[in-house]
């Protein structure tokens, strides 16, 4: 069950950044403001901040990194939510990368932070 919520709030954050204005693509750099936005290209980049993942939601191919970067003044971490990939504690300044090799939806959280919940979406 909530596994399907989150894939159903993927599919929902898709379609409304389909509906608004044509974005150009990036390669993950500054992923501030590019919520929504597929990464086509290079590292995708995501921001932890004031106890979120930004952006919530990512688009990337398979085989490329997200790379996870701690911009809060307390540690976090990057767990996914079947246990099969997990950072260390990222402490403030910090990164964490990994690669995603195959097609699919990865639900991830902090376990510090349960709270904290984010998707990347992978495309073949």
């Amino acid at each position: 069950m909530k596994k399907t919520f989150f894939v159903a709030l993927a599919i929902a954050a898709i379609l409304l950044a389909a509906c608004g204005p044509s974005a150009p693509s990036t390669s993950g750099t500054g992923s501030k403001g590019n919520q929504g936005v597929p990464v086509t290209a290079g590292e995708a980049k995501v921001s932890i901040s004031n106890f979120a993942f930004s952006p919530a939601v990512i688009t990337i191919k398979a085989g490329q990194t997200v790379v996870w970067t701690n911009e809060d003044t307390v540690a976090h971490n990057v767990v996914a939510d079947d246990n099969s990939w997990k950072s260390p504690d990222i402490s403030n300044g910090a990164t964490f990368s990994h690669t995603f090799t195959a097609a699919g939806t990865y639900s991830y959280h902090c376990s510090i932070h349960p709270k904290m919940k984010a998707i990347v979406m992978v495309t073949p």
